[in-house]
């Protein structure tokens, strides 16, 4: 009995939190690449305009808008996403990105309908991101696994 307990699935899904506007997107082949290295986000003074996610060496593609600054946040060596949290409307408003060394990475407007996700399993991590853009970030879904 050890052995199937060993092989189990650790993996969750959290989301998607926001609209349900613009073009899916998903980065599940990028986490090939590694575990998420840094972390880039466009935002204004209302919305997310944009995301994109650094996978050991390799940046994602860019999805979502023109809009608004970019903020790029790297990650140090051992470090890992353990919550996101934020807000949205139609759209995502604000992104929280928490690490395993209490850090947060905070972007966007402080307006909306609160969110929270975590890992359901102990020890595994954000491994890649998945949602909906166009001009902006519609929606937002997390993947975790070790």
């Amino acid at each position: 009995m050890a052995a199937a307990n060993s092989v189990q699935s650790r993996s969750s899904y959290s989301g998607e939190y926001g609209g349900r506007g613009g073009k899916q997107f998903s980065h599940s082949t990028n986490q090939l690449n590694g575990s998420i290295t840094a972390i880039r986000v466009r935002f204004n003074s209302f919305y997310i305009t944009g995301l994109q996610v650094r996978y050991g060496t390799v940046w994602s593609e860019y999805v979502g808008g023109q809009q608004g600054n970019m903020e790029e946040i790297w990650l140090e060596d051992g470090e890992s996403v353990v919550q996101v949290s934020g807000k949205y409307r139609i759209y995502m408003k604000q992104l929280i990105f928490v690490t395993n060394k209490g850090r947060k990475l905070s972007f966007g407007d402080d307006k909306g309908t609160c969110f929270t996700a975590v890992p359901l399993h102990p020890k595994t991590v954000l491994r890649f991101i998945s949602g909906r853009s166009g001009i902006f970030i519609d929606s937002i879904s997390l993947h975790w696994d070790v």
